[in-house]
């Protein structure tokens, strides 16, 4: 049996993870870059991405070059101030709080992530896998399915309540550290403490997203270079690591728990987090992945199919046009191919044409879910 590192005798608190990729990055005029009109109105076209009908988005765009230089000028000046949300609840798999910013904010919210997105790339490791270029949900699958045929056991973690759980202070010391220029750190703080309740990161931001992987991103470095995982990945606050020794799997789940605790006021899921045979099939992003195969969960199916069959009968009632419900087919489709859901999809055309709505054949065939 391999031994565990840290196991027994080794403190946390010398157990750094990996300084050397937290230091600061200063460079030239990167809150000018930030503030710049060029920047806000690229910021304003990709807020604005599927969103263009909407009465705020409208009200905005109709007025865009004032609206975007009294943001320039309230950036610059540093009197900006976020807005307040809107919640609501999206029922889905489970009901999630959705905290909605003004569109004026969420234009803010891109033009920093335009700019200070790639400074914060620098340190993510390889198997960090969420709102990030070339790094989405079915690379995460393919990497998945190729640790499950080269390892017996997984441990298989979640965070409870990963974003309501979010320290700003710890929060805002990581971004200190990988960011030097002053005023992009106020606008990040400004943002970050605007937050719903005065805590965590509220879901439905684009910066939300950004920040949850640096939140994890010491916790990552740990996990590889510390614990010497080499397989091992993570998306959001759903992570696993593989081995063909469980007893060694043991060891460092006692270990990563207590890093989440003492340095980042997180704590592992009780019922979610476990140790089991990769041939029970791994349940990550909606599907069953075994070691030469994945199986899209019930669950995703069934809420999908649900959403679908109310785009119907809207579609009946004259609310919606063939193209949307062919468009949010397609869209499904090109998700649920990734799993063995031939049969499914077949169902879902056939149950959907009694409808009054014919689908896309091309929706059909065969699929990525082998890989």
């Amino acid at each position: 049996m391999r031994p565990v590192p840290g196991l027994p005798g080794r403190s946390l608190a010398n157990a750094a993870p990996g300084t050397a990729f937290f230091m600061a990055w200063t460079e030239a005029g990167l809150f000018n870059r930030i503030a710049s009109f060029e920047n806000l109105l690229l910021a304003e076209r990709r807020a604005r991405r599927g969103k263009g009908r909407r009465g705020d988005v409208l009200a905005f765009w109709l007025d865009c070059e004032r609206e975007l230089l009294n943001l320039k000028n309230e950036l610059l000046s540093l009197a900006y101030r976020p807005g307040g949300y809107r919640q609501f609840t999206a029922h889905e798999s489970k009901d999630r709080l959705i905290s909605a910013a003004p569109y004026r904010d969420r234009v803010v919210h891109h033009a920093l992530m335009n700019v200070i997105g790639p400074v914060l790339e620098r340190s993510f490791i390889f198997d960090s896998y969420a709102n990030r270029k070339g790094k989405g949900t079915h690379r995460a699958l393919v990497r998945c399915s190729r640790f499950c045929r080269a390892s017996r056991y997984v441990l298989k973690c979640d965070i409870a309540e990963y974003f309501g759980s979010v320290d700003h202070d710890i929060l805002s010391a990581q971004l200190r550290r990988r960011i030097a220029d002053e005023g992009t750190l106020w606008l990040t703080e400004a943002i970050v403490r605007a937050a719903p309740g005065g805590k965590g990161l509220p879901i439905g931001n684009l910066t939300s997203q950004c920040f949850a992987n640096v939140y994890l991103d010491g916790f990552d470095h740990f996990v590889k270079e510390d614990l010497r995982c080499r397989r091992y990945l993570r998306y959001v606050d759903d992570f696993a690591v593989f081995s063909d020794d469980e007893r060694w799997l043991h060891g460092i789940r006692r270990l990563m728990d207590r890093y989440l605790r003492e340095r980042l006021k997180l704590r592992l899921h009780p019922r979610k987090t476990r140790i089991f045979p990769v041939a029970e099939g791994v349940g990550f992003l909606g599907f069953r992945i075994f070691p030469t195969y994945r199986l899209l969960r019930k669950a995703s199916g069934y809420h999908y199919r649900r959403s679908l069959f109310r785009l119907a009968r809207a579609h009946r009632e004259g609310r919606v046009t063939d193209g949307a419900v062919r468009d949010s087919f397609r869209s499904w489709t090109a998700h649920a191919s990734w799993g063995g859901t031939f049969g499914l999809r077949k169902a879902i055309v056939e149950e959907v044409r009694q409808r009054g709505v014919s689908l896309d054949p091309a929706g059909l065939k065969h699929g990525p879910g082998r890989r």
